[in-house]
Formats: C-alpha cells, sequence, structure tokens
C-alpha cells in the first residue's frame, strides 16, 4: 500500500497531566469514524490498561493513524502519537516526539500554561518540531481565552495567531484543528530509494506472534520477506507482517519513508530488541544508526520481591516483557536476608515505581514487595574511596564515612498567587532553598527551589496538590549533588533487623520518619500471644519505639470464688509462659506492611 509522502503528516499531542490529550485523540478517532461511536464506555480510547483507564492518566504512548479529507478534497494519512502528561512519563513523550514533525501544545482554558506545558514544550523545540498551540476546554464556564492567548505570545514565544481553540469533550473547534495539522505541518522528508532506516520508539510482547516492534520509517520502504537488522544488538530477522495501527494492527503489506507503523518478525528474545535502535536491510543496509534516545537516568531504587520465593523465575520472564514496552525501567539482581532472591529496580518518580508494581500485580498475575525508596547518593570515605550507594545495606560502617553528597533537583512550581505562603513552608519543610520567583502575570507565580530528590519522593507531590486545591504545577531537573548529613535507619522488629525495611535519611528527619515507620507497622503487623517491640535505630541508638500489645487469654475464667493467691498463681503461670514465647517467637511480617512504608506520611500533613 503505498502512500504519497506529501499526504503524510507525523504529529503528537503534548500538555500538562489533565489537560485533555486522550479526550482530544477520542474526538480525532470519532471524526475519523474508525469504528467509534461516542458512549460512556468508550472514554480514552487509546488508553487501554486498566491502570489508565481508573486513574485517568496516560502512561503509554499510543499510536493511530488517522484518515482525512480535507477541504482541498485530498485525503491525508494523520499518524497521531498521544503521549503522557504527567513528569514521571517524559521520556515516554521524549520518544514520541522523536517520531513527529509536528506537536499540537494543549493548553487548558481554564488553567493556562502550567510548567509541566513549558518542559514538553523545550523538548518539542530541541526536536525542530513545528508547534501548533491548541486551547482546549473553551465550552467551560470558567475559560479565560484571552488570558490564555497572552500566556501562549507572552511566556512561551509562540504565535497566538496561529492558535486553535477546541473543545475536546464536545469536538467544538476539531475540524479546525484537522486543517491546520494539515496546513502548518510539514510533510516527512526523505526517499523510497534509500537504505531502510526506521526508529523504534515503543515495543510490546504478545504470546503467540513474539515482540511487536512500533517505528517510523525514516528512510526507504519496509516490506513482508525482508531480510532485516536491529543494529544495536546485530541480530536479523525475516519480516513476516508489516502494518499501522488503527486501534487494531491493520496489515498494508510494506511501509514507506515517514510512516508510523509496526512490524513483526518473530522476535522472541526479547534483549535482541531496544527502544531508540534503527532497523535496516541485511541486502542494503544504512550506513549509520539513526540518533537514537538519550538513556535514561533513574532517580528512584527500591527492591522487587516475590511473596512466594518460587516465582523467583516468573519474576524474571515479567520484568523482561515489562522492559520492552516501559524502556525507562532500570533492573538489576538483588537478594535480602528476609525475602530471598530479587531485583533492584531504578525508577524516574514514585508514580512510575507504582504503576510498576500495579502492571506487575496486574498484568502477569504476581504477588511482590517493594523495599523503601531510595535516591543514589555519593558517599566519600575517609581513605578517598568514593562509593555510589542507592541500597541502604550497602551503606558503609559510619566510622570509614569522610562525608556523604545527595541529588538535589531544581523544582519549579507554577502555582496560583493565594496559595503562595503554604506553598513556601512546605518548600522549607522539606529543605528547599528558594532561587527565584517570578510573576508570570498577576494572578500566578512560579517558584524556583533547590531541594534534596529525596525530599521529594514520599508526600511532596501529594501535600502541593492539596494545598493549592490541584491548581500548582510541579516540575523539576536534577541538578547535581550536595554535602548532607546521612544516616541509616533500621527497623527492628522484636530485636530483629528487618533488612528490607532499613532507609537511608537525613539526620534531621531521622526521628520522625522512624516514628513514622513504627506507628505504621504497629497498624500493620497482626498480635500475636507475646509481646512485640517495634524499634527504629541508628547505629547502637534506638531512636523511636512502638510496641504491639500481646494477646491474653482469661486464665482466671474458671476461678469463681475462693482465694485471691488462687488467680494470682495463673497469671504468675501465663506470664512465665508468655516470656517463654518470646524467646522463640518469629513474627511474620504481612505483605501490606511493608507497603504501608511507602504510602505518602499522611501523618505530617
Amino acid at each position: 500500500m503505498s502512500a504519497d509522502a506529501n499526504l503524510t503528516r507525523n504529529f503528537c499531542i503534548i500538555a500538562h497531566i489533565d489537560h485533555g490529550k486522550s479526550t482530544l485523540a477520542d474526538r480525532f478517532i470519532e471524526m475519523a469514524k474508525l469504528g467509534i461511536t461516542r458512549g460512556p464506555s468508550q472514554a480514552q480510547i487509546l488508553d487501554n490498561m486498566d491502570i489508565e483507564r481508573e486513574r485517568g492518566i496516560t502512561i503509554k504512548s499510543q499510536a493511530v493513524t488517522i484518515p482525512y479529507t480535507a477541504k482541498d478534497g485530498k485525503t491525508y494519512r494523520l499518524n497521531l502519537v498521544d503521549t503522557p502528561g504527567h513528569v514521571d512519563f517524559s521520556y515516554e513523550v521524549s520518544r514520541a516526539i522523536s517520531s513527529c514533525e509536528g506537536a499540537l501544545l494543549l493548553i487548558d482554558a481554564s488553567q493556562g500554561v502550567e510548567a509541566q506545558t513549558i518542559a514538553n514544550l523545550y523538548m518539542a523545540i530541541e526536536h525542530n518540531l513545528t508547534v501548533i498551540p491548541v486551547i482546549n476546554k473553551i465550552d467551560l464556564a470558567s475559560a479565560d481565552i484571552p488570558a490564555c492567548l497572552h500566556q501562549i505570545d507572552h511566556d512561551l514565544g509562540l504565535d497566538s495567531d496561529m492558535t486553535v481553540q477546541v473543545s475536546a469533550k464536545t469536538g467544538l473547534g476539531v475540524d479546525a484543528l484537522f486543517e491546520a495539522i494539515v496546513e502548518y505541518i510539514e510533510p516527512p522528508k526523505g526517499s523510497d530509494a534509500a537504505p531502510l532506516q526506521a526508529l523504534i520508539f515503543d515495543s510490546h510482547y504478545d504470546a503467540y506472534r513474539g515482540v511487536i516492534v512500533h517505528c517510523r520509517v525514516v528512510e526507504g520502504v519496509m516490506k513482508v520477506g525482508q531480510e532485516i537488522r536491529f543494529m544495536h544488538s546485530d541480530a536479523t530477522y525475516k519480516l513476516e507482517e508489516v502494518g499501522i495501527f488503527q486501534l487494531d494492527l491493520i496489515k498494508t503489506g510494506e511501509l514507506h519513508y515517514g510512516d508510523v507503523g509496526y512490524c513483526i518478525a518473530g522476535v522472541k528474545t526479547i534483549s535482541d530488541i531496544r527502544v531508540g535502535d534503527t532497523v535496516t536491510s541485511v541486502v542494503k543496509p544504512a550506513a549509520h544508526a539513526l540518533p537514537g534516545f538519550k538513556d535514561v537516568k533513574p532517580v528512584v531504587f527500591s527492591s522487587i520481591y516475590p511473596v512466594d520465593s518460587n516465582d523467583y523465575e516468573e519474576l524474571i520472564n515479567s520484568i523482561e516483557k515489562l522492559k520492552l514496552n516501559d524502556a525507562s525501567l532500570v533492573y538489576e539482581k538483588d537478594s535480602s536476608a528476609a525475602l530471598g532472591f530479587g531485583f533492584r529496580c531504578g525508577f524516574l518518580g514514585m508514580l512510575h515505581l507504582e504503576v510498576v508494581q500495579e502492571r506487575i500485580e496486574r498484568e502477569f498475575d504476581l504477588s511482590i514487595v517493594f523495599t523503601s525508596p531510595s535516591v543514589k547518593y555519593i558517599v566519600h570515605m575517609k581513605n578517598g574511596d568514593i562509593e555510589y550507594i542507592d541500597n541502604p545495606l550497602e551503606y558503609p560502617d559510619p566510622m570509614r564515612v569522610d562525608y556523604a553528597e545527595e541529588p538535589f533537583i531544581q523544582a519549579s512550581v507554577i502555582t496560583p498567587t493565594a496559595y503562595v505562603g503554604p506553598i513556601i513552608n512546605l518548600c522549607m519543610e522539606k529543605r528547599g532553598v528558594q532561587t527565584g520567583m517570578n510573576y508570570l502575570d498577576e494572578k500566578r507565580v512560579e517558584l524556583v527551589y533547590d531541594m534534596p530528590l529525596s525530599e521529594v519522593l514520599f508526600d511532596f507531590y501529594d501535600r502541593l496538590k492539596s494545598i493549592s486545591r490541584g491548581y500548582a504545577s510541579f516540575d523539576y531537573e536534577v541538578k547535581g549533588y550536595k554535602k548532607t548529613d546521612l544516616v541509616r535507619l533500621d527497623i527492628l522488629v522484636n530485636g530483629e533487623p528487618v533488612d528490607a525495611l532499613s532507609q537511608l535519611v537525613f539526620r534531621g528527619s531521622s526521628q520522625t520518619r522512624g516514628r513514622q515507620v513504627c506507628e505504621r507497622l504497629r497498624g500493620e503487623i497482626p498480635r500475636q500471644q507475646f509481646k512485640i517491640a517495634i524499634q527504629a535505630a541508628i547505629g547502637g541508638s534506638i531512636v523511636s519505639r512502638e510496641t504491639i500489645t500481646a494477646f491474653r487469654k482469661d486464665v482466671t475464667a474458671k476461678c469463681y470464688g475462693g482465694d485471691i493467691s488462687r488467680k494470682r498463681k495463673l497469671l504468675e503461670k501465663q506470664k512465665e509462659g508468655k516470656k517463654r514465647m518470646k524467646m522463640v517467637g518469629n513474627v511474620e511480617i504481612p505483605q501490606s506492611a511493608f507497603l504501608a512504608v511507602l504510602k505518602s506520611d499522611d501523618s505530617s500533613s
């Protein structure tokens, strides 16, 4: 199926979280009549994971080819890539952007330009994309269109005359947006005669067909029966099927330069596929690979263990398959005395960690335990050695440590002026140092803070949203390392340290953190026939303690009447038995206890 490349347009939708990207994609698909009718069950068509629908967020970028007959009578092929908005999934956005020539920058008419809008715009400009500003939700009573147009000119430096005003919910203005895509976004450049170069921007695993590779053909033609080579792994395969995305996989037999589609080559070895790799032909190979994506640097580290140690092999397979679909996941083998064998994983943020956990549990039906998340610290030893540590169990003896450094971020918070005071208090509580305060207009302020990444991990984002009633937006980038006073907080249950609960914390907040963990565990660990002590310790000193009281059988129930010494004798006998049980009693910690320690600190807000 040959298509004139001049009639092809590749574009993505970028925006801050919850500005209506997936809803706009729904209207595109509906108006293109790809067999979709509007109905409550059909919302967020491209969000095909349960977790995306439940949380109302996009996690994976999704591609779809939309046929559109323009006013000039020609039928265009519009390749749309819907992208996530949350800062944790900016890597997904960068991959979508690299496979497009243009981007629709979506702005909520009632909220205006927010932090992630600006971050995504810079990413699109870096890739030389044509950016069309789109004001969405114009049907809302709170929509302030003149203010949005001013922000597009003033804050973003884009041409407000190009702006298209739409309501993704009702479909108003979507026709004009189709025309703007055809008019402003350039067709792809390339040649069918050139050697094949196709960029892999995503992939997923099918149990029957192997790896299904999502690619954008930059040069040449990809045909069924062709011998292809993945340039990074040097693996060769024969193409079995080639086609485009139209909610389902539609076979076309070939893809020409400028096309976005998929290819199946019976790839069963998952390690042969790498997102950002270049696919070329074996017979007429390309001279060099396309510039891929920069390697992602994880900022949050946690270990995953199967609840049942017999599930370890299944966990290996599930993480490999998940890695295909989530290229930003980094992992290596790990083991723990309490939990057995598992994996040490790197994530882009706490939401990314939660999503990976839920996807493993749902898609692969595994019960897993996560350890407390940590960031990567640089530890300088007294003998001059330098160690990089993200696992609390690897923290060296404090007597050998000279000093430690922790990663700092530059956090940018855009908020309505009414919430500036509480947000400044929150940032100061999290050891933030203000480096800038810019009034964007009469109603909005941008606060810039240098703060430790470890302070943002647990509950910063939740509390920021609750303080500002959802109006403040947050974006950050890692800036480097600064000196810190670091200690290892150990959690002891019944006198035994539980290595999976150990954490590296700032000394000033170690006591508060220890108290929170002990309180959480007290609520989660079931009572036994003996007292259980839960303690938080730094080195040899205990900084916090909670006690789970014992069950007590009423041994005096059979004593009615008689001398008090009879009852006392029975109670003393029970006391002796409890002492003996405490000496040999083992405490089972339920999975929910490990998860409770990770939850945001409601007690401190």
